[in-house]
């Protein structure tokens, strides 16, 4: 296992606008929605991306036959937690590839949005094995790890006037206001956010992934316990009940 990691900080909350990007419906639910829970309700405005609709994640659903359900129970989701704005990317799932289509894409949603917060989940190889209470680190799965890495490098690009330039014909004009990247159970995670009070609005974001969850074929889990180990984990470092553990990419250097 891991050696205690120290005390975690707070994550900055002067901000108004974020843009919650992920590979996959559900993504967001294993911890970061309670997070975003607690940041509509003090009145932030977060819109949520996601690159594959997950229609490759249940295995006794055809893809063509899952797209429209994940995408619905995506909606619902978002919902439950305050977002009213949710789009899809269109990538095949399961297959994602870091690269030039991928950066572009984000880019594009980067401008359109013009977020001042970009969360998204872990982009590292392996997950935080202290933080899932285990001996060794789960290997991360690749659409994460492409997606994670092409959001970084679309960070830049959205700034940047000369790279896709024919976003410019589209009227998207660069956006440089994205101050940070909030990376979710990130093995690197140094900040945290209280979400002892927006808990159960994440919990319930999480269920409401039914057809998902079914899919797993896992009749010992529990979306509130699992999300409680997690937060419990999370609380004992940032000095809280509950918490959901961030590590904090800075792009501009006021925070």
């Amino acid at each position: 296992m891991t050696s205690p990691r120290k005390k975690l900080a707070p994550v900055t909350e002067n901000w108004q606008t974020g843009l919650a990007l992920v590979a996959h419906p559900d993504d967001l639910e294993y911890g970061a929605a309670s997070a975003i829970a607690r940041w509509t309700a003090q009145g932030k405005k977060i819109s949520y991306c996601l690159v594959t609709s997950g229609e490759a994640g249940i295995d006794g659903m055809a893809p063509d036959e899952a797209r429209p359900v994940r995408e619905a129970e995506q909606h619902a989701s978002a919902a439950i937690v305050g977002v009213d704005t949710v789009s899809f990317l269109g990538f095949p799932d399961g297959v994602l590839e870091y690269g030039l289509p991928l950066r572009r894409a984000i880019a594009r949603e980067i401008r359109v949005r013009r977020p001042e917060m970009v969360i998204t989940n872990n982009l590292h190889d392996t997950w935080d094995a202290e933080e899932l209470g285990r001996e060794h680190a789960p290997l991360n799965h690749a659409d994460h790890t492409a997606t994670g890495r092409a959001i970084i490098d679309a960070v830049r690009d959205a700034a940047n006037r000369w790279v896709f330039t024919d976003l410019l014909d589209e009227g998207l004009e660069p956006w440089g206001g994205v101050r940070q990247v909030l990376v979710a159970h990130s093995p690197l995670a140094e900040h945290g956010v209280d979400v002892t009070e927006s808990f159960d609005s994440g919990v319930a974001s999480l269920n409401a992934h039914e057809a998902y969850i079914k899919g797993l074929g896992r009749a010992d889990f529990d979306p509130a316990e699992f999300l409680e180990s997690l937060g419990r984990r999370a609380g004992t470092y940032f000095g809280s009940k509950l918490a959901t553990s961030f590590e904090v990419i800075r792009f501009a250097s006021d925070d």
